[in-house]
């Protein structure tokens, strides 16, 4: 793409996401407006790093966009695309970038003859949130799920889907059930692990103790530094997939607990874990 299909852009919420699409639209399209909305100290940092053009302190500030980015924690996405109607006309497009899909889809639907809505949901991120974390090559080569409906034109679907290829993503169509059966386990399971496991072992060990740490702890629970307002957010969303999925964790963790003793269980688990892994891009 080398003129911007959205030539006037409103980003709702400008942390690690919201400030990354900025900065990519900012490089692919440095003509294109880029308005973000949220906070004041937000904006105006936003605005000295160089990722926004324009920036509100309200949903104001979505007037007159093309595309409308929700970029906020979940629950935040939700509360704003209520207001959003009686904000924008028919041709502007709307989505998303939450980690759960199904809420927002139906709660689109609810608005679905007055707001043209595409969910989606980059698969992308770091440990740490806010604007300063925030990269311009952050989605380059990342796959970014779409879960359009039979509400959603396919025409907004295919603006949507270039625009995000003009990003460096690679867009990919899911049912949003089937996008929150997976993420359960891919996403949110290794989440609640990590947060799990930094914890029982910080609380145990102390400050002094995790000095004699190695790699392997700081490697597996790099994502431990999340915050976690964006996670209850995703919790709460996503409860009747996440249950069957730490369900099958706890199981696993009772087995190998049951089989301290015994090198054959404790084998085959290493050996499909490494299998596993090697397949793991």
């Amino acid at each position: 793409m080398t003129d911007p299909d959205f030539h006037r852009i409103a980003i709702v919420g400008v942390g690690l996401i919201g400030g990354s699409i900025a900065f990519a639209v900012r490089r692919m399209f440095p003509d294109a407006i880029v308005v973000g909305v949220d906070t004041d100290d937000v904006v105006v940092a936003a605005r000295q790093l160089g990722a926004l053009t324009h920036t509100s302190t309200n949903l104001e500030g979505v007037r007159g966009a093309d595309l409308v980015v929700l970029a906020a924690p979940v629950q935040a996405n939700l509360d704003v695309l209520s207001s959003l109607p009686d904000l924008l006309g028919p041709s502007t497009l709307v989505t998303d970038t939450g980690s759960t899909k199904r809420a927002i889809v139906q709660a689109a639907d609810a608005f679905a003859s007055r707001l043209t809505f595409v969910g989606g949901h980059p698969l992308a991120g770091a440990a740490r949130s806010g604007i300063e974390a925030s990269r311009i090559d952050l989605f380059e080569r990342r796959p970014w799920v779409l879960t359009p409906t039979t509400a959603s034109p396919r025409a907004a679907v295919s603006r949507l889907a270039g625009f995000i290829r003009a990003l460096g993503a690679r867009p990919l169509e899911m049912e949003a059930g089937e996008h929150d059966r997976l993420l359960a386990f891919t996403s949110h399971l290794p989440q609640l692990t990590a947060s799990a496991l930094m914890h029982v072992v910080g609380t145990t060990v102390g400050v002094e103790g995790l000095e004699l740490s190695g790699g392997g702890l700081a490697d597996t629970t790099r994502v431990a530094a999340s915050p976690a307002r964006i996670w209850t957010d995703i919790c709460t969303t996503n409860t009747d997939e996440l249950l069957p999925a730490l369900d099958r964790l706890i199981e696993t963790l009772t087995e190998l607990r049951a089989d301290l003793n015994d090198s054959r269980p404790i084998d085959r688990l290493f050996e499909s874990a490494r299998r596993w892994r090697e397949k793991l891009k």
